[in-house]
């Protein structure tokens, strides 16, 4: 990967609407050529994908809760993995090294609607033998781009 790669995925962090022409302006490359790189960017899986980023107030999910999850045993994150992915409101969910072995990121309506979610689904999800909830506050940095430039 080199600078102008670099510049291409800075600049579609900022803006993934960029259309192709402004995207090539911006980083100096031909239409054509700006294209093949953008192709080639996503065909090795360093772009994942586009989308909007919505705030969770606007539609109705303005609560989030950060989940620490212990497992019962290594065998069972598989089973863990797939429960989780199951699930709308779990937005991300990470494997961790040490303890606790996960961090869930959940978004719901409200404390009322989050504790609906704990008692039926989250606590019922096999192999899990410890969950903890912490309610997030504030975004004090929120969700930015990587940086590309380091």
């Amino acid at each position: 990967m080199d600078a102008t790669d670099r510049k291409i995925l800075a600049e579609l962090q900022a803006d993934g609407r960029l259309t192709l022409t402004d995207l090539a302006d911006r980083v100096n490359l031909s239409i054509s050529r700006c294209q093949r790189r953008v192709r080639e960017l996503e065909a090795q899986g360093a772009i994942r994908g586009y989308r909007a980023v919505i705030d969770p107030a606007a539609v109705g999910l303005g609560f989030e809760v950060l989940v620490f999850a212990v497992v019962v045993h290594p065998e069972a994150v598989t089973q863990i993995d797939a429960a989780l992915e199951a699930i709308p409101q779990v937005i991300e969910a990470r494997r961790l090294f040490g303890d606790p072995d996960y961090l869930i990121r959940v978004v719901t309506a409200d404390l009322a609607d989050y504790q609906r979610l704990y008692d039926t689904v989250l606590s019922k999800i096999p192999g899990i033998q410890r969950l903890s909830s912490t309610i997030v506050l504030k975004h004090s940095v929120p969700t930015r781009a990587l940086p590309t430039q380091l």
